[in-house]
Formats: structure tokens, C-alpha cells, sequence
């Protein structure tokens, strides 16, 4: 069955001019009312917009009633670029001029501080991928990015590390039967403390999201996101988690906060931009102050979308402890599509966007991987100012999906993986590791930002 597609054109043909109520409108048919055809759609807002008090109670549609009601009323503002702020940049020779120039143009915001671009860099959709950005008391949704808390996570167990060699088809077997990727839906009918969260009730946008976020509980993105089962070399004692230096049978997940993050993400970028008119080229940079409702609003949405991506990691995990017939001894994870309210030097606390770039205060541990087919490191922050303690947050792209799917042939994927040893589920040739910057390349650029403690090298591998 094909999905309903309602846009916000089709919204305003039948009466809807306000976004916030579009946004919910189209959220609210596209998860509880997916089977009706548009026309059949749209007949059911009409009514509601043509008596909202009928269906004040109803448990989806009075959601639409109340937002109909109470349209935002905002003075869009016009805003100037100011002259550009302070900002490092690491491993500058490897990254792209779109890059660079989306860089330059966020530091020119009014509300920017101060910035660092990581060396794994590359083009994305408002702040780069790879960019960190300070403000004051404001926070820009796409400073963020679409998939909020964006994750690393990964578990050690006490398996022997030639495990893997003879048991190989056992667990690829594992992996394929118990992950979901992409569109899958969850399949267990059990309760989670992040879906009872009090959020879910007071945000408006979070309501009409509650079921899009149950059905894809405990499942991955796709793209880049992966599950590898793999072998860690701890190099010296973590004390934090209790390792000491060896080799260990380890499973590493990538993936974030799914499709409820993206909605998110747009919806208050919408918002944002009815407070603030940027110009051309900085439209997507909009922002929200903190003191404000709307800012208020989004900065718990998005803490809600980070321990919702957690909250993912954490049941993937379990569920393959569970397969295994182990638990782990310990767990290494941290997000990467965030923002953090951090206090400086000077005593000052400021606002810490990091859009694909891995916390790296003083002594925090962090996971930054490579390709499918190259090593992720675990690394301890150096507590780097200029970086705004901030390190990359992976390989980064070398080319688009696309300039990937035309340059590299599935058999030249698969020579590569075998050379490697590297059993591959899923992927194609979109995220061949030729697609990606060296890892080592992008480690050896910020050796003042982060300390190499220890190196996963994956050996099963899937992806979307």
C-alpha cells in the first residue's frame, strides 16, 4: 500500500495557513490516517477545520482542533549577516570548498561566538557536517541537525576473540535476524520508560510523533548507520570502565533518532525562520532563543530525541546480549548531532551546537569510526578551547551517494571487503569505503584534540 503524501500546499488549499498547524495536520494524517487516499484525507481536515469544537476530544484529530485554534502569531524579523566570528579549522587541505563556505557563513551569524570545523568535514544542510558552533542563548535547529543524538555506542564482551572466525555464519545469522534497518518497524509490544516520558504529553509536535517513535523503537537509520560485530584492541587500562589493555569480542552501532528526530528538526527550523529572515544562503541557520517558549520547547524535544536515540542503542544491544548469551563488560557511547549547554573558562555558559563532531572535554570518551571496511577508534578528550572541546566524528565522505553509485560497480565493493575480510549485510556501492576519507588521515589531524586508547576493527557488517 502506497503511504499518504499530503504537503503543505495541499494543507493551505483547504484552509490551513498556519506552519505549526500544517506541520501537526500532516503529521497527525501521515501516521494515524496513512490508508486513506489524499481526497479522503483532506475531507476529514475540512471538517475539522469547519467545526474544531466537535472534535476537541478526539484522541488524533483534536490535536489539529487545538492548533487550528491557536495559530502563532509572529513578527518575522529581518536579519543581517555581521562580520565573521573566530573559528579553527583541522586537516583544512581535506576538506571541501562547500564546506568551508557553509562554515564561513554560519560564523557571520549575529548570534555566533565562536566555531571550529572538525577534519572530517564535509557538505551538509546548514552547518556543516563536522561543524561546531557557539551562540550565547540560542539554539539553531539545523546547528543540530536531522538526526538528533546521532549515536555511537558500543559493547564489550568477555567472548574470545577468535569467536568470530569459526562462528562466523552463526552470527551473521544473528545480525540479520535481530536488527531492523530503514523502514522496518518494531516489532515487540512492551513498555519504555522514553515513551511515557512527560515531553510526549506537553509538546504539541511530540504528540502527533508518539507512534512514528514506538514503531521504529530499537531499529537503525539508513545511509551510514550500521551494527558491527568486530574486535577491540584496548591498548591501556580504561579505568573509568573498568578494561584493561587486550582483545576483545566487541559489537559497535551507529544510528540516531529516526524519522521522529528529522520531523523535529524541520518543524522547528520552520518555527525559527517566523522569528528570524536570513538571506539568501543562511535561511536554514535560523534560530530560537532559549528564553523564549519555542526555544524552550525545542531544546526538550531535542533532549527527549537524544535519549530516544540512546533509548534505540540500548535495546539493539540488549537484544543481542540476549542472542549471545552474554552481557557485556562494559559500554562506550556518545552523541554526535547535539547541543550542549557548557560552561567556558571565563565562567560564561554557552550553547554548543555539534553537528557531526564528538564531545571531547577533558578526559570524556568517545567512539569515532571509519567505513564499513576501515577501524573506529575509542579515544579520550584532551579538553581542546580551540576546538570548543570537539573532535571529528568520523571518516567523513570523500563524494556524494550518488558520485558513488556511478564510480564504483558492486564487485569492485565486494574485492574490497574480501581484501579486508569483512563480511558485508546490506549496503551498496553508495557507502563503498572508497567513498570515504582515511580514517587515519582524519585521526592524524587532531592528535591535540583526542588520545587513541584503543581500535575496533569490524568484521561483520550491516548496514540499510
Amino acid at each position: 500500500m502506497k503511504r499518504l503524501k499530503i504537503s503543505g500546499k495541499d494543507l493551505r488549499k483547504v484552509g490551513i495557513e498556519d506552519d505549526r498547524a500544517a506541520s501537526i495536520t500532516k503529521n497527525i494524517l501521515q501516521n494515524h490516517y496513512k490508508q486513506l487516499r489524499k481526497k479522503d484525507a483532506l475531507e476529514i481536515v475540512k471538517k475539522v477545520i469547519n467545526n474544531p469544537d466537535k472534535f476537541r476530544n478526539h484522541p488524533e484529530l483534536g490535536q489539529v482542533a487545538e492548533a487550528l485554534k491557536t495559530p502563532q502569531k509572529i513578527a518575522t524579523k529581518s536579519v543581517n549577516l555581521s562580520e565573521t566570528k573566530p573559528y579553527s579549522i583541522y586537516g583544512k587541505n581535506h576538506i571541501e570548498p562547500g564546506a568551508l563556505n557553509q562554515m564561513e557563513t554560519a560564523m557571520k551569524l549575529p548570534v555566533s561566538l565562536k566555531g571550529s570545523l572538525m577534519p572530517d568535514a564535509h557538505q551538509g544542510y546548514g552547518l556543516p557536517i563536522g561543524g561546531v558552533l557557539a551562540t550565547k542563548n540560542e539554539v539553531i535547529p539545523y546547528g543540530v541537525g536531522m538526526d538528533i543524538g546521532c549515536r555511537m555506542c558500543m559493547s564489550i564482551y568477555p567472548i574470545d576473540k577468535n569467536y568470530i572466525q569459526s562462528n562466523n555464519s552463526k552470527l551473521k545469522k544473528i545480525l540479520n535476524e535481530h536488527t531492523r534497518f530503514g523502514s522496518s518497524e518494531f516489532k515487540e509490544e512492551k513498555e519504555y520508560a522514553i515513551m511515557e516520558r512527560v515531553e510526549l504529553r506537553e509538546i504539541r509536535l511530540l504528540r502527533t510523533l508518539k507512534k512514528k517513535a514506538y514503531d521504529q523503537l530499537g531499529t537503525s537509520g539508513h545511509g551510514n548507520h550500521f551494527v558491527d560485530i568486530g574486535i577491540v584492541d584496548i591498548k591501556e587500562n580504561i579505568k573509568e570502565k573498568n578494561l584493561s589493555p587486550g582483545k576483545y569480542f566487541a559489537i559497535l552501532s551507529h544510528s540516531g533518532s529516526r524519522g521522529t528526530g528529522a520531523e523535529i528538526a524541520r518543524y522547528y527550523t520552520k518555527v525559527a525562520s517566523q522569528f528570524c529572515e536570513l538571506p539568501k544562503g543562511a535561511k536554514s541557520l535560523a534560530w530560537l532563543d532559549l528564553s523564549t517558549q519555542e526555544g524552550e520547547e525545542y531544546w526538550k524535544a531535542m533532549n527527549w530525541a537524544g535519549d530516544y536515540s540512546a533509548a534505540n542503542h540500548h535495546i539493539i544491544h540488549d537484544k543481542l546480549s540476549k542472542v549471545l548469551g552474554e552481557k557485556p563488560i562494559a559500554m562506550i557511547e556518545n552523541h554526535h548531532n547535539f547541543a550542549w549547554k557548557e560552561t567556558q573558562p571565563n565562567g560564561e555558559q554557552w550553547i554548543i551546537h555539534r553537528k557531526g563532531a564528538t564531545p571531547a572535554s577533558k578526559g570524556a570518551l568517545g567512539v569515532i569510526p571509519g567505513s564499513m571496511a576501515s577501524p573506529a577508534y575509542i579515544v579520550e578528550g584532551l579538553g581542546n578551547e580551540e576546538s570548543l572541546n570537539s573532535a571529528a566524528h568520523g571518516a567523513g565522505r570523500l563524494m556524494s551517494r550518488s558520485a558513488a553509485k556511478k564510480q564504483f560497480t558492486p564487485n569492485q565493493l565486494q574485492e574490497h571487503l574480501a581484501e579486508k575480510g569483512i563480511t558485508l549485510i546490506g549496503a551498496g556501492t553508495d557507502e563503498a569505503p572508497m567513498a570515504y576519507k582515511n580514517i587515519n588521515t582524519v585521526m592524524a589531524e587532531q592528535d591535540d584534540l583526542v588520545k587513541k586508547i584503543a581500535i575496533f576493527e569490524p568484521k561483520i557488517v550491516k548496514m540499510g
